[in-house]
């Protein structure tokens, strides 16, 4: 897509919202970019480098349409919501995200523009079987934070298939990589068993680490993202590597990358909720967008680790 002006993100000083905005503003040298975000989970830190404005919004608010009134958009990336699963409190995260994304749509109503949003792999919900989830499986989501962004896809189907507005979810899978680091006790598994094995401490996952994700590095999460503005039309594409990769696998890379050899310590799984496995079916934006992701697990957790002990400088 060329011939792009003005772009608005939201949630652009969080984990993936942060890269995703120095990523466009690297491609796109000559547009205004405007971030939104509450910092309610982001870090100024993240933005070191970003030349374009920053307001603190709260998107869920009425405040969102007198902070941006005067900007003719053309692609809004939507990335701000409250990111926290074990968030409880159904009024709060229903009204944040789903309220807030509500009020994005209308935004891009008025200005005819583009809206890329965050979904998110949770609204299938604990799968039995262990196969690639296509985007078009039934969902079931297992918490309110899950439910929110189900809703939000349905939503979004709707609001598009009315107004001829194109709206493109992104569900994430397992994000992880560099600016992360604010997100503390809910940044991905593996920041954490890296502290953990920083710290000189054994590697904690529930027994016996053979439960697999979808780790996605967040390069990767950053291009998909980008690229489904391009999307024919309105849909919703899986973002993750393509592989299951166990977290036992995840330990053994950080030894090797670390250059240590820590026994794991594995303990018993309090929930009975608590997903086993997770593969995205990634043929849906390879076939219609040509994304087609470059880190595996070895690649993404050899750069990952290599920027974290400072060996080499990040780069978008």
């Amino acid at each position: 897509m060329q011939n792009i002006s003005n772009i608005l993100i939201t949630g652009g000083a969080g984990f993936i919202g942060s890269n995703l905005a120095l990523k466009l503003q690297s491609m796109y040298p000559e547009a205004k970019i405007l971030i939104l975000d509450d910092f309610s989970s982001a870090n100024f830190k993240n933005l070191i480098g970003f030349k374009g404005e920053v307001l603190s919004c709260d998107v869920s608010t009425d405040e969102l349409f007198f902070k941006v009134d005067d900007i003719k958009w053309d692609v809004i990336f939507h990335l701000a919501s409250i990111t926290d699963t074990t968030v409880t409190d159904q009024d709060l995260m229903m009204r944040k995200n789903v309220d807030g994304f509500k009020n994005i749509l209308e935004l891009a109503y008025d200005n005819e523009a583009i809206v890329v949003y965050a979904s998110s792999a949770s609204v299938y919900g604990n799968v039995k079987e262990h196969v690639p989830l296509k985007e078009d499986r039934e969902k079931h989501p297992e918490n309110v934070y899950a439910f929110s962004k189900y809703i939000m896809d349905n939503i979004a189907e709707e609001f598009s298939a009315k107004t001829g507005i194109k709206t493109v979810g992104v569900r994430y899978f397992n994000v992880y990589g560099p600016r992360e680091a604010h997100k503390g006790k809910f940044a991905s598994m593996i920041y954490q068993l890296y502290k953990q094995i920083k710290q000189g401490k054994k590697p904690r996952v529930f027994k016996w680490g053979e439960q697999k994700r979808d780790f996605v590095y967040v390069k990767d999460a950053v291009d998909a993202t980008i690229l489904s503005m391009n999307a024919p039309k309105s849909t919703v594409y899986n973002v993750g590597s393509g592989e299951a990769r166990s977290f036992n696998e995840v330990i053994s890379l950080l030894n090797k990358n670390l250059g240590t050899n820590l026994e794991t310590e594995y303990f018993d799984c309090p929930y009975d909720f608590y997903q086993e496995y997770t593969q995205a079916n990634m043929s849906k934006i390879k076939e219609e967008l040509g994304f087609v992701p470059k880190y595996n697990l070895e690649k993404g957790i050899k750069e990952y680790v290599d920027i974290l002990e400072g060996r080499i400088k990040e780069t978008i």
